[in-house]
């Protein structure tokens, strides 16, 4: 018999959760790895399930439930999105039995919704080993490690090229890992054909929208961001491959596509231009979304051109901050001048406040309430629309340094108070009054 292994997305625990065009696209890629060799495999998404609403993102079913000890102070409602949980042990039990369950974590401070998924599985199927990867495996792996209830958390991303691993906690999946997990269970695990693209599994019953990544990690590494920490280095797919992917998911009906790159458009002339030249030959009638912060210093008209020729829908720009002192210290990354530029040029080839949105992040460490308000008042002047986004710490950062050197954080503290409102309420040290006064305003303005 095969071996027969199962892959879960747990649910979102949060105090707000919509879906912007979101799949685990690192778990896709680990059912991509396997297909090559000759087992059964199983997804089961907790978070496909929403209310469709636009260009493929929607809302979440949610439960409202109690909130963790840690999070008593929040003034927010906490809950689980997703499926319920009772779907959730109706579609296990029907997977069952299995040789080995694979369990991916996105945000670190979403692990309840890992120890619920898991807590099940040891209920249902006791024996059954667990394997935890993802960001959160990776971020806190000794938390993970303490308190996630997997037999196994491994550290890294999928990486064909790694080394073999050392007791699971560095490194990227690696044939000989894999093969070793596999024959610790008893099972023989045997190579059949060359992979095959995730979306030729039958994971999903339907793609309202597609995930798109043409390279992995970022050039830059700004003080806030965990790219540097995820990724070693940085590196682009070929453009061809890109294509491929986009005409072979068209092809199956999907119309919306968003791009995951942290740098989509660094070096554009030998890669994205290269993409985008050859989608609009093809004459595919698709949207691209890029819900990710791209860097505004590399968009000049010709990118522009093509951006809109195209199909690009959704378009966020990463601003950060107006303080000139503050965008050199968190990376460089681009400076008000070379922003304004930006939106310039693309509102030149036709995109409007509908299309184009700013992050402006407020809460980074030695952040003063002005200076976010000056960013919105930067913001208005381009007439784009603005999302406000908490700052969140993440290990091995600069910023997260800084606030240990500062007695902020400790290294062993709970994820949970990582979580983007969480840390922001907690720590920024903001009045709250006024930053709901902020936020309304920008509500207002955004017309929505």
């Amino acid at each position: 018999m095969k071996p027969r292994c199962i892959l879960i997305n747990p649910w979102i625990y949060d105090v707000a959760a919509v879906n912007l065009w979101s799949r685990p696209l690192g778990l896709l890629k680990l059912a991509e790895y396997l297909s090559r060799f000759d087992l059964d495999m199983k997804l089961i998404d907790c978070t496909d399930m929403f209310k469709e609403k636009r260009y493929g993102t929607g809302k979440y079913p949610k439960e409202i439930i109690e909130k963790p000890e840690t999070l008593k102070d929040i003034p927010r409602y906490y809950a689980r999105y997703g499926i319920s949980v009772e779907d959730f042990k109706k579609t296990l039990k029907s997977h069952l039995p299995c040789d080995l369950i694979l369990i991916t974590s996105i945000m670190s401070y979403w692990y309840p919704g890992v120890q619920e998924a898991i807590r099940i599985i040891k209920t249902l199927s006791p024996d059954t080993p667990v394997l935890l990867g993802g960001i959160y495996a990776t971020l806190f792996h000794s938390h993970a490690l303490k308190n996630s209830g997997a037999d196994h958390v491994y550290k890294g991303h999928i990486n064909e090229g790694s080394p073999p691993l050392e007791k699971g906690d560095t490194g990227g999946f690696s044939d000989k890992y894999m093969e070793t997990v596999i024959e610790n269970l008893g099972c023989r695990l045997k190579r059949t054909n060359p992979p095959k693209p995730y979306y030729n599994l039958g994971l999903y019953q339907q793609y309202p929208f597609a995930p798109i990544l043409t390279s992995s990690g970022c050039p830059y590494k700004c003080s806030y961001c965990a790219s540097s920490v995820l990724y070693d280095g940085f590196l682009q797919r070929e453009p061809s491959d890109v294509i491929k992917e986009i005409i072979a998911l068209y092809g199956s009906g999907v119309r919306d596509f968003a791009f995951y790159d942290d740098a989509l458009f660094f070096k554009a002339d030998s890669h994205m231009k290269i993409i985008l030249k050859e989608l609009i030959r093809s004459g595919l009638k698709a949207r691209f979304h890029c819900p990710n912060g791209v860097h505004a210093r590399f968009i000049d008209d010709e990118l522009a051109y093509l951006m809109k020729q195209s199909g690009f829908t959704t378009l966020r720009l990463g601003l950060e901050t107006v303080n000139e002192e503050r965008q050199v210290k968190t990376g460089g990354k681009i400076f008000n001048d070379g922003f304004a530029s930006a939106v310039r040029v693309l509102r030149k080839h036709g995109f409007t406040k509908e299309h184009i949105g700013a992050y402006l992040m407020y809460g980074l460490p030695g952040q003063g309430f002005d200076e976010v308000r000056e960013g919105v008042n930067f913001l208005k002047s381009l007439d784009v629309r603005i999302h406000l986004t908490e700052f969140s710490p993440i290990p091995e950062t600069p910023c997260w340094e800084e606030l240990k050197q500062k007695g902020i954080i400790t290294d062993d503290m709970d994820p949970l108070l990582t979580n983007n409102s969480v840390f922001s309420f907690l720590f920024s040290d903001y009045d709250q009054k006024a930053l709901k006064i902020l936020r309304l305003d920008v509500k207002e303005y955004n017309g929505l």
